[in-house]
């Protein structure tokens, strides 16, 4: 199987090469990518907890989904995309922000992205793909914030970062 390539960006978001994606990994290469929050009805966040095969962050809990833009895919689309093949649904998305972060994993690998976070509404359950998902819930955005202080392991780190910047944006935007 080809090895999916992330697109490098220096911090404008300027496309500046390809690179596979575990070799941008391995040398913690800022590289562009997208986190999507699904609510509900309730503003509950559709959080899913990473599958138990995953070679990084395996049963952690995480927020609905992320990836890597494609080539020549806009960021709405690469969100879509994704949401479809790990949650098996699609909805509208809005962008909200981006930002820079990097954080190590456990493994040895870090990511060092320029995250493109967006947000969408959906009120159905979801058709998780086993491969990508083990399990998901809803969850309110305060109990989030309040579960990960008390129970942080039970969290990616990027999600630690992401949710802490989505959090602070909501408390300064009208959603």
């Amino acid at each position: 199987m080809r090895e999916e390539k992330v697109i490098l960006v220096d911090t404008n978001d300027e496309a500046i090469g390809l690179m596979e994606k575990m070799a941008a990994h391995e040398q913690a290469l800022l590289h562009r990518a997208f986190s999507v929050f699904i609510l509900n009805d309730k503003n509950e966040v559709m959080l899913q907890q990473r599958a138990t095969h995953k070679y990084h962050s395996p049963l952690l809990w995480t927020n609905t989904c992320c990836s890597h833009q494609r080539p020549g895919e806009s960021n709405i689309l690469a969100g879509k995309r994704r949401l479809m093949e790990e949650m098996g649904f699609v909805t509208d998305l809005k962008e909200l922000f981006h930002f820079i972060y990097k954080a190590p994993f456990d493994n040895g690998l870090t990511e060092h992205e320029l995250d493109h976070v967006m947000i969408g509404r959906f009120n159905d359950e979801p058709t998780i793909n086993k491969d990508e998902v083990e399990d998901w819930k809803w969850m309110k955005i305060e109990d989030i914030k309040d579960d990960m202080i008390a129970s942080p392991d039970l969290y990616t780190v990027w999600f630690k970062i992401i949710f802490d910047e989505f959090y602070h944006y909501l408390e300064s935007h009208k959603i």
